[in-house]
């Protein structure tokens, strides 16, 4: 797929995390004048190019930390969908991008909806934000029902088109978990100021609410074109031929309260973001094996939650963590999450 992406929009530079893959990639491209490097050191040091001005970090999972982290080192504004980097080292993103004058614009589809119901209110504070959920393939469900669930049934979200982790993630409400904590450090907010609504027609994105009671929402179709169009082209709003939006097709939009004792996840990313430190970056070292390890076929669905939570009770915790430490607790997470 890289290389097919690479003949068709004839990029300066390919990078192939595979280093395995390194010879074929190379191979099918040297003609075409594309550059070809491998492996994590060079997915981290391509972005210190002094052609690239924005960095659109899509790496899924504790994988986009450090290359995003070294896009900011050298002053390159960030396009982030890539959740992980500020549930993990939210502190030190938002401090680092601080020091260096960068721009982190979310693009999310429920981050880009507050962002752009922030705009022309930067003076006026916000009272919560309401981050909305399609409630994935298993709304309603009840544990029981759940505990029999399949690889291929999870992966079948009735909104949204997405990789396999991040599908699972939708399943289990964890995606939703992990974009509370991002919320968190994008828009300077405490734990009591974001609230999580299903909504299954996934067409307001997300909501603010202001201190004097009212609210934007942003509404579309669910489509990640705009929202990463939206980053690219702030603050111009760049004019586009995606499918326009009609009513007549949604005649009612409907919201509910997400069943956190059923999809537990939810609740842990709050316990998480709420004990702070460390946490997070465990929970979600937990939720990545644990989620490969639900695709491979090695355990149940519910079982997701349950690793996630025992990682929690048993990861060393640290208050103040560093990069290095961060690291450390990544590990330390997958192999104990590994083991249970």
């Amino acid at each position: 797929m890289l290389i097919e992406q690479a003949l068709r929009y004839k990029p300066n530079t390919v990078v192939i995390g595979d280093e395995s893959k390194y010879q074929q990639v190379k191979e099918a491209l040297w003609n075409h004048d594309i550059k070809v490097f491998a492996g994590k050191k060079a997915l981290e040091q391509v972005v210190e190019s002094g052609e690239v001005d924005m960095v659109l970090t899509a790496l899924v999972g504790f994988a986009g930390l450090e290359p995003t982290m070294n896009a900011i080192r050298h002053k390159k504004h960030i396009a982030l969908a890539n959740k992980e980097t500020l549930v993990v080292a939210g502190e030190l993103v938002t401090r680092h991008a601080q020091e260096n004058a960068v721009n982190i614009y979310p693009v999310d589809s429920e981050h880009s909806a507050i962002f752009q119901c922030l705009a022309g209110e930067w003076n006026n504070p916000i009272e919560k934000i309401i981050l909305t959920a399609s409630g994935g393939p298993f709304r309603g469900k009840k544990k029981e029902e759940l505990s029999q669930v399949t690889r291929a049934q999870a992966l079948k979200h009735p909104n949204w088109t997405m990789g396999a982790k991040i599908t699972i993630d939708s399943a289990t409400l964890m995606n939703k978990g992990l974009e509370v904590i991002e919320a968190k450090w994008l828009f300077h907010l405490k734990p009591e100021q974001i609230e999580v609504i299903v909504h299954p027609q996934s067409i307001i994105h997300s909501l603010v609410q202001f201190q004097d009671g009212s609210m934007k929402a942003q509404m579309g179709l669910p489509d990640m074109k705009l929202p990463i169009q939206y980053a690219m082209g702030y603050p111009k709003r760049l004019p586009s031929d995606f499918p326009r939006f009609d009513f007549m097709q949604y005649p009612q939009i409907t919201f509910e309260k997400p069943d956190c004792d059923v999809f537990r996840c939810l609740d842990l990313a709050f316990v998480a973001l709420e004990k702070g430190g460390n946490m997070p970056c465990l929970l979600n070292a937990a939720n990545e094996v644990s989620v490969a390890r639900f695709l491979r076929d090695e355990i149940g669905f519910l079982d997701i939650a349950r690793i996630n939570e025992s990682v929690m009770e048993r990861g060393t915790f640290i208050q103040k963590p560093s990069l290095d430490d961060l690291l450390v607790s990544d590990a330390e997470g997958r192999g104990l999450a590994e083991g249970m």
